[in-house]
């Protein structure tokens, strides 16, 4: 059976921007870090993998200096992870709370997939305690208990880099041909069409003006009744309107050329 699987910060919900970044800022604010990221700023930083790594981008020496943290590598490692914890924490509460809406047609088409027998997963650079909290706020619980998780730190390497989507085809047992994914950046495109994977983009707030050329299908969302479906690129000729169906995925997994992963 095929799979289906979703990145999860921009694609499950508009994260980044309303979860994610005040998640990160009120972090800086407790532990009395002369930071403050911009939405503009933040956008910068999300061409980075990861939100250790995004943190860490901050730790030069003239940061260090106005922070009066240490220079050894180790105790920052420390600070760090006690950051990206405490980060985490805020977020989840953040999304507990029920403040971000999902996007349009992820449940919808999770639902038709699952109904249909396909596999379902989230791959994602985000830590998964935080994936797994956007994924039963957007999903519910017991949808989101028909997914297959890959997230955080389990590969040696984040997006763009093809790992986190090679480890969920080893790991679902499916054959590359067989997989959709849907992500929101280029960099979660690189990596999926790296892997082999057929991609279908849903650009986020943060990732409009991004290129997604190589993509299957780019699209504003996945759409619903409420919200349709504006076709971006459609090099198949799908033509997903008022918004994007499982018979359009099988219609790409059909159609769509051999995809081979640079890693072969």
């Amino acid at each position: 059976m095929p799979a289906l699987v979703f990145d999860c910060d921009g694609v499950l919900a508009d994260t980044e921007r309303y979860g994610h970044l005040p998640a990160f800022n009120a972090t800086f604010e407790e532990f009395g870090l002369p930071v403050r990221w911009s939405e503009a700023e933040y956008g910068e930083k999300l061409l980075v993998g990861g939100g250790k790594e995004r943190m860490a981008t901050m730790l030069t020496p003239d940061f260090l200096a106005a922070a009066g943290l240490p220079s050894d590598p180790g105790e920052l490692a420390e600070h760090l992870a006690s950051w990206h914890r405490r980060k985490t924490e805020i977020y989840t509460g953040i999304i507990a709370g029920g403040s971000i809406p999902p996007r349009p047609g992820v449940r919808r088409i999770a639902e038709e997939a699952a109904d249909a027998g396909w596999s379902l997963a989230v791959a994602s650079t985000s830590a998964e305690v935080s994936v797994c909290s956007v994924l039963a706020h957007v999903m519910g619980d017991a949808l989101a208990g028909r997914f297959a998780v890959f997230a955080g730190d389990i590969v040696p390497h984040k997006k763009p880099a093809p790992d986190i989507y090679l480890l969920a085809v080893s790991e679902l047992g499916v054959s590359p041909d067989d997989v959709v994914v849907v992500e929101d950046s280029r960099n979660g495109m690189l990596a999926a069409l790296d892997a082999g994977l057929a991609c279908v983009v849903t650009p986020s707030s943060y990732t409009g003006g991004e290129d997604f050329t190589g993509a299957t299908l780019v699209v504003s969302s996945l759409g619903d009744p409420q919200e349709t479906t504006r076709v971006l690129d459609d090099p198949l000729g799908l033509d997903p309107t008022p918004f994007v169906r499982l018979d359009h995925l099988r219609t790409l997994l059909t159609e769509a050329a051999p995809r081979p992963s640079s890693r072969e």
